[in-house]
């Protein structure tokens, strides 16, 4: 059975567009990368593979605009 913490998790996560679940989860990812190699440097490689993602992510259309961000905000 799910805890409240993870109901409440799932409550905000399903409120979530596409685009804005995949940035959270990506999200995730890079907080568990970091976890699994604490104070590790990032070699070249490993930087300029990230950079080619996020750039891969913005070619195909996966981020969210400033103005987008600003109107989710004044929502808050």
């Amino acid at each position: 059975m799910a805890t409240v913490l993870e109901q409440e998790w799932l409550s905000y996560f399903t409120q979530l567009n596409e685009v804005e679940r995949k940035s959270v989860l990506q999200l995730l990812k890079t907080f568990l990368q970091r976890k699994q190699q604490p104070g590790d440097r990032i070699d070249i490689a490993r930087y300029n593979k990230e950079i080619d993602e996020a750039l891969a992510d913005v070619a195909a259309g996966n981020y969210i605009s400033q103005e987008e961000i600003e109107k989710q905000a004044s929502k808050w």
